[in-house]
């Protein structure tokens, strides 16, 4: 249920399914995984309707712009004051929420309408913000997420897409607490390579997932059977780079993992456990395959990020070797 007088942005926890044609499928989603008490960062979202409302007062019509254009003058444009209100206001709620309390650091990531469907997914085209701090930098955040709406690879997949791509383009956000990760990676709840449903497939790696969706680092790649919990496949990689919040905590930085640790298994048993044990949660919950992104904060907590059904899974053949999914990963996110 939307907060009294609050028009434009409503808590995760507060959103269903039946909510994504207002707020996105990543937005949507995470309302979902709250609601089956799947343990997920709080925070809110802003709706598509707020991105419609800042074209619209601010006279910028998409019709015939050329892509860059349009990305200079939505960052360029000042947010409407209603909007921009609700979201100092949502963020404020979330820093009182928050454990030390003054600015919170936050993740503030596109959700836009059609993305993460079991039609299409817009992953990796579109922008994600992290360790943000403070109610202007959260809101120019929003006014970059929607400006990437119309970046040019999210332009030419809706292209591809043709009549299923969404008939007028819209962008939601979602803005959570960010996650002081020491491992992160993504997880399918099926062999994405052989479409084999009785396997959990994991990369994982240091610091932020970032490091492993962009392809700029080789995972350690798991596969482990649903069934009887048993690791069918382990390789251990040299993970050379990381991704950790900044000096200061705004923002992030690259640097190179020290030698000890790049031969490490990121993964102890007990992590793989519980990491396999949620993702059988979330496809159950959704019903269908699940592509994750997840989390483990230096306290060792696992946060799920993001959850959406997995596409383009080939038929299943009589037969067939096993193979990495880390192909699969690099290729969807357009790495390699």
């Amino acid at each position: 249920m939307a907060e009294a007088g609050a028009t434009h942005t409503r808590r995760l926890a507060e959103l269903a399914a039946c909510d994504e044609s207002m707020f996105g499928g990543k937005s949507a989603g995470l309302g979902e995984l709250l609601a089956a008490g799947i343990p997920v960062p709080p925070g809110f979202a802003v709706a598509a309707g707020a991105f419609l409302e800042h074209l619209a007062q601010t006279g910028i019509e998409p019709s015939g712009a050329a892509p860059a254009e349009l990305r200079d003058a939505i960052r360029a444009a000042a947010m409407p004051a209603a909007i921009a209100a609700e979201i100092d206001s949502r963020y404020m709620e979330l820093a009182r929420a928050t454990p030390g309390g003054g600015e919170p650091a936050v993740a503030v990531r596109s959700s836009a309408l059609g993305e993460d469907s079991g039609e299409a997914t817009f992953a990796g085209q579109q922008e994600t913000y992290l360790w943000v701090r403070g109610g202007d930098a959260a809101r120019a955040a929003v006014r970059d997420c929607w400006a990437s709406l119309y970046s040019d690879e999210a332009v030419s997949y809706r292209a591809h897409l043709g009549a299923a791509a969404p008939p007028k383009p819209a962008m939601g956000v979602t803005i959570q607490v960010m996650v002081d990760a020491g491992i992160a990676g993504v997880m399918f709840t099926c062999n994405p390579v052989t479409g084999d449903p009785s396997m959990v497939a994991i990369n994982a790696s240091w610091g932020l997932g970032v490091a492993v969706v962009g392809g700029e680092v080789t995972p350690d790649d798991l596969l482990v059977s649903k069934v009887t919990s048993e690791i069918m496949r382990e390789t251990v990689s040299s993970k050379e780079l990381e991704y950790v919040p900044a000096a200061g905590g705004h923002g992030t930085v690259r640097r190179e993992v020290e030698p000890a640790r790049r031969m490490a298994p990121c993964l102890h048993p007990d992590a793989l456990a519980e990491l396999v044990s949620v993702g059988k949660r979330i496809e159950r919950h959704f019903g269908c395959h699940q592509d994750v992104e997840w989390a483990i904060d230096q306290g060792g907590t696992l946060h799920v990020l993001q959850s959406r059904p997995v596409t383009g899974l080939p038929e299943r053949p009589k037969t067939a070797p096993p193979q990495s999914a880390l192909s699969l990963v690099m290729a969807k996110f357009g790495a390699g």
